[in-house]
């Protein structure tokens, strides 16, 4: 399936060392999977990508100069944000949604799908990464931006934003700081998630590098349309631009996983 493009990288200048991430920016599929049996309107839900995520990294990218690689496809094809080996790679039932076109799955589409769509898109991420640390000179500072439901099984989500991590906390304290500082949100500390994931995307090109990093997630329904992903733009501008400045979030340090030994 040549015809269709699993990552974008958008440019910037390598030379800031900073990189942002959004593993589910996209609901694409290629015009061979159909909608995988599902109407369109589960393309329309968290299922498929993460709301509002496109547009804050576009803006975010475009505010602070710095390159990202955004993920074109559905999560509902494959998950970039899980290891090769995780059970739900490929996801038969999501949120409620029975996914016809991923069950049954023979061995052979689980290979493809990732040969096609999960792969590309994380040597992406290794060549922008590799690119930027070659440029700058220094460890990259990476910032993963994903989104989540304000409810799960209708019990509310308080959070209007959390970080989740492992255990290499340089960058997630002054992010977490910086982000309270306001006094008008409420922020989440591996909460609603936990971030420690063996094989995620953070994991894979993060952790196992010693390189610093954040992932951030926000409220669907304070990024759901264009006034909300400017807001939200605006603000975590400059904290990343500030966090970008301290020398300490540009070096190399491996810290061991929640999720056992490398």
């Amino acid at each position: 399936m040549p015809d269709f493009q699993p990552y974008e990288i958008i440019e910037g200048d390598y030379d800031k060392g900073m990189v942002l991430l959004a593993d589910h920016a996209m609901n694409l599929l290629p015009q061979a999977y159909g909608n995988l049996g599902l109407p369109q309107a589960a393309f329309e839900r968290h299922i498929a990508y993460d709301i509002g995520v496109e547009g804050l990294t576009r803006k975010l990218a475009a505010s602070l100069g710095v390159p990202a690689v955004l993920g074109r496809f559905s999560r509902l094809l494959i998950d970039p944000n899980r290891g090769e080996d995780d059970p739900t790679l490929i996801m038969k039932i999501s949120d409620g949604a029975v996914v016809p076109g991923n069950h049954p799955i023979t061995d052979e589409e689980w290979e493809r799908r990732l040969e096609t769509h999960h792969r590309p898109y994380h040597n992406a991420v290794d060549t922008v990464l590799t690119r930027t640390a070659q440029t700058s000179g220094k460890a990259p500072l990476v910032f993963s931006l994903h989104s989540y439901t304000p409810f799960w099984k209708s019990v509310p989500r308080p959070w209007h934003a959390a970080v989740l991590w492992d255990t290499d906390h340089r960058a997630v304290h002054p992010l977490i700081e910086h982000l309270r500082a306001s006094g008008d949100i409420l922020v989440g500390d591996n909460e609603p998630y936990d971030g420690a994931l063996k094989g995620d995307t953070m994991y894979r090109h993060c952790m196992m590098k010693g390189i610093p990093h954040a992932l951030l997630e926000v409220r669907q329904d304070l990024i759901g349309d264009e006034a909300g992903i400017a807001a939200w733009a605006d603000r975590l501008a400059p904290i990343f631009a500030a966090m970008n400045d301290d020398p300490t979030l540009h070096e190399y340090k491996q810290f061991a996983s929640r999720t056992g030994p490398y």
